[in-house]
């Protein structure tokens, strides 16, 4: 099962408060451990939403918005995918994690669809079409 482990941000890391040599190295060691696990397949940390922007789409109509987004509970400071055998294996995972972030934090675990889960949607052609696409995908 692949899993995408969200961690939400917090006024600090919006305000772009970088972390202490103390929580990188803590956070290196633990990224080393889920590498040897063959766990983590993907990770990495974003810049503060004051450096983004937000696409709105409704109907054929693009709306682009700048950053900064006020709802720190709901934006994502970084992430890992990790692929588990189960949700329990990612909670314990996580539960190991050093807090990522310098005041109080959340990570959210969130399960990714796999083709299949889209039942009959998914034509032959379209299989064929993601099949491919992960092909070209694995040779970068």
């Amino acid at each position: 099962m692949k899993v995408m482990v969200c961690v939400k941000a917090t006024p600090s890391s919006e305000a772009a408060i970088m972390p202490t040599t103390e929580l990188l190295e803590a956070m290196g060691k633990y990224n080393e451990e889920l590498v040897k696990a063959g766990i983590m397949l993907s990770g990495d940390g974003l810049q503060p939403t004051s450096k983004a922007v937000r696409v709105h789409f409704s109907g054929k109509s693009r709306i682009v918005t700048d950053g900064p987004f006020t709802e720190t509970k709901e934006i994502i400071a970084g992430f890992w995918m990790w692929q588990v055998k189960s949700m329990e294996e990612a909670i314990e995972w996580v539960k190991r994690c050093p807090n990522p972030m310098l005041e109080d934090s959340d990570i959210d675990i969130r399960p990714v669809y796999e083709l299949e889960d889209f039942g009959d949607a998914v034509t032959p052609e379209i299989a064929e079409r993601n099949e491919k696409l992960r092909a070209q995908l694995a040779e970068k």
